[in-house]
């Protein structure tokens, strides 16, 4: 092999090897670590991790964390790994104490991102039995995140959000519970392990407006073929006046033409 070539070839592998490296990593802005949630964050939640699926395109989780750190991230349609975007940071100690994303920095951790993950470093004094919690973005009829933590989740839906009538809906592990409270859907599983949890999900009047549009569609439909029917029938009767509709018998098809007998 020419010895340009395979410097070459050495060279493009080593490339591909290091390409998430040489994207660098670099710190989430500080204003978007200390922006305010949409709502409280579920603190005294009983499960492992409990997320709330907002109804502008957006959830907020939070997740008890016994290590020193959190990778988040999504899987893309290509089964790879891209960094799950965060704001307004918070970690809870047990004492109940809450800390942003300035004075988890301050403490010692720090938010981080590269090409394929978002990295939490939770603060140097955290003991283990604290609670993270984040926002981020998610789409208005589907939540789908990887299981950061094993255990039992919660996620409970936008108002008048359900999941199930089939096609429409769809919630995946299996094996889970519903609870409806005031006018929103609580999906619970008791201990999760799957690569992902995915919740597809309708507002409940959009089974009203796709029965009324099945319904219209049928009776059009059923039109359709009852005027075709009677076109079909009316054509055959104007045949039979004209004597165009003359049967003949299979005896009469087998014999030889006229003048041939």
């Amino acid at each position: 092999m020419n010895k340009r070539l395979l410097v070459g070839v050495v060279a493009f592998a080593i490339l591909l090897v290091t390409a998430g490296c040489l994207g660098g990593t670099s710190s989430v802005a500080s204003e978007r670590l200390d922006a305010d949630p949409d709502a409280a964050y579920e603190w005294d939640s009983e499960v492992d991790a409990h997320i709330t699926v907002q109804d502008n395109g957006r959830f907020r989780g939070v997740y008890d964390v016994n290590s020193s750190s959190m990778e988040l991230y999504r899987f893309d349609g290509f089964g790879s790994k891209t960094p799950l975007p965060v704001e307004a940071v918070r970690y809870r100690y047990a004492n109940g104490t809450v800390i942003n994303g300035s004075e988890i920095r301050a403490r010692g951790g720090d938010v981080t991102q590269n090409d394929r993950i978002t990295n939490v470093t939770l603060p140097a004094d955290a003991n283990g039995d604290g609670k993270l919690a984040f926002s981020s973005t998610s789409t208005p009829k589907r939540f789908s995140l990887p299981v950061f933590v094993e255990g039992s989740y919660e996620v409970v839906l936008p108002p008048n959000r359900r999941v199930d009538f089939p096609v429409f809906g769809a919630v995946q592990p299996a094996g889970y519970e519903t609870e409806v409270v005031g006018d929103r859907l609580h999906i619970q599983w008791s201990n999760v392990t799957d690569r992902n949890i995915v919740v597809q999900f309708y507002l409940q009047r959009d089974l009203g407006i796709f029965a009324l549009i099945a319904a219209i569609s049928i009776l059009v439909g059923g039109a359709g073929i009852l005027y075709y029917r009677r076109e079909i029938e009316a054509l055959r009767e104007r045949r039979e006046e004209l004597g165009l509709d003359v049967e003949i018998d299979d005896d009469e098809r087998r014999g030889p033409p006229p003048g041939m007998g």
